[in-house]
């Protein structure tokens, strides 16, 4: 079933011409819009016609684990940034549905916990519980929603008006120790595979290692042999290699080692926010040189800085827990200071609750913000390495695109910018289209052949 399109009204009659004030009340009728952020009647139109015919794609979009169940199915509107609904709202074409799992750290009545060996298989269970959610949603809703294998089943699938989801998986601490696993997941379609999350594992170095976890910052120097070992099988299965979320070291290593392009799903520039989970200027440099795509993301706090009120409130909670004056804008963000490997659990809860809860009372970013650092990717690394990422579900969003059903302002934002059609559509699916199918054909046909494109 293909997605019904735009009413095209025949005519207006002349009493409700008259009564619609100066065109402004015409699009919201006409189009569907009910808030346009500011831009120009025309700009929105454009937006919208370039929807109806374009591919888009999110690379980055995380399942809840209660998605699906009632009160949030897949084919309502519901209260989450993402469902089938405002998919087709906003004409999204596919998004790279993220399977991810790690240590037990909330879960449980006496949360938080330190992690021990024996959390991986609860790990484990939380990408299961996510591969059933994608596998059951496209088993309940075949006419809405498919799982693409390549690049042009994702073609196809969007001339069928049907929702492609393209599988990825973030944190390789639920796999242990076992390649084989990434042989698994790739026969069951995963597609793009990223090492890190927060905190180290035994395969890579994170751009945030967290002292609960024991972590110190470059504790394998980069990439572990296991870590090494993976990108060459990755490589081998034709699978994309996920570098945001990982240290420096590691990324250099990647683009060291892999012969296919490397992809940030979801990354923004350390221009923007000096964290060291955004992207230095090198790192995007080597990133294009791979071939590969920055796909900078929508999410507010690599953005731009925290307001000044904000980190006056961070460094009142610091002094209450003995800690010295925020030292930088990445200790703002998460409980990283070395001291609190030595904290029991009790003292880290509290302190991380209440660190969460006032970085939740920071105003959201803007489109333009998202456009300042799209406009600054494009102008360090060329407009064939730069896509769009959301992070929604895991904090993503900012003020005009709250979820996926608003894709059409960035839109907006982009032509008002003065970016083509040609290059939005770049941005939107094309550049990250053009990597995976390099990706896939530099891979071993024999392990190719292995897979197959049948679903799950």
């Amino acid at each position: 079933m293909t997605k019904p399109r735009s009413k095209k009204a025949l005519y207006i009659g002349l009493p409700l011409a008259l009564a619609i004030s100066a065109g402004a009340g015409f699009a919201v009728w006409y189009y569907g819009f009910t808030d346009t952020p500011g831009y120009p009647i025309k700009v929105m139109q454009q937006a919208d016609e370039l929807h109806e015919r374009m591919l888009s794609f999110d690379s980055h979009i995380s399942l809840m684990q209660n998605f699906g169940t009632q009160g949030n199915e897949a084919d309502k509107d519901g209260t989450g940034q993402f469902d089938l609904v405002k998919a087709n709202r906003g004409r999204l074409s596919g998004a790279a549905l993220t399977i991810f799992g790690w240590p037990e750290l909330w879960n449980g009545a006496n949360a938080p916990h330190k992690p021990t060996a024996g959390f991986v298989e609860e790990a484990r269970n939380q990408q299961e519980i996510r591969y059933k959610i994608i596998s059951g949603m496209v088993r309940d809703f075949p006419n809405q929603v498919a799982i693409a294998y390549t690049p042009d089943d994702f073609r196809r699938l969007h001339g069928e008006g049907k929702f492609a989801i393209f599988i990825s998986m973030l944190n390789a601490y639920p796999l242990g120790h076992d390649l084989n696993l990434l042989d698994l997941w790739t026969a069951r379609g995963m597609r793009m595979f990223g090492f890190s999350y927060i905190g180290n594992n035994d395969w890579a170095d994170s751009s945030r290692p967290l002292p609960f976890f024991n972590d110190s910052p470059d504790a394998l120097d980069g990439l572990s042999d296991l870590g090494k070992q993976a990108v060459h099988r990755l490589n081998d299965l034709g699978v994309i290699i996920d570098v945001s979320q990982m240290s420096t070291k590691a990324l250099e290593q990647v683009a060291q080692l892999s012969r296919t392009p490397m992809v940030a799903s979801h990354s923004a520039p350390r221009a923007m926010v000096d964290i060291p989970r955004n992207l230095s200027d090198k790192e995007m440099q080597l990133i294009k040189n791979s071939g590969g795509v920055v796909q900078v993301v929508g999410f507010s706090q690599y953005l731009r800085p925290l307001t000044q009120t904000t980190q006056d409130k961070l460094n009142e909670l610091r002094k209450a827990f003995d800690l010295p004056p925020l030292p930088n804008l990445a200790m703002a963000l998460m409980p990283g200071d070395p001291v609190i490997a030595a904290w029991p659990e009790k003292k880290f809860g509290q302190y991380a609750s209440r660190l969460y809860a006032i970085l939740e009372e920071e105003p959201k970013a803007s489109l333009k913000d998202l456009g300042d650092a799209i406009d600054y990717t494009v102008r360090k690394i060329g407009i064939d390495h730069v896509g769009i990422s959301s992070d929604f579900n895991e904090g993503g969003g900012v003020k005009g695109w709250e979820n996926v059903g608003d894709i059409r302002n960035v839109t907006a934002e982009l032509i008002s910018r003065g970016y083509s059609e040609a290059d939005i559509a770049k941005l939107w699916g094309g550049n990250f289209l053009r990597v995976w199918d390099q990706v896939q054909k530099a891979a071993k046909p024999a392990l190719i052949s292995q897979q197959g494109t049948s679903t799950p």
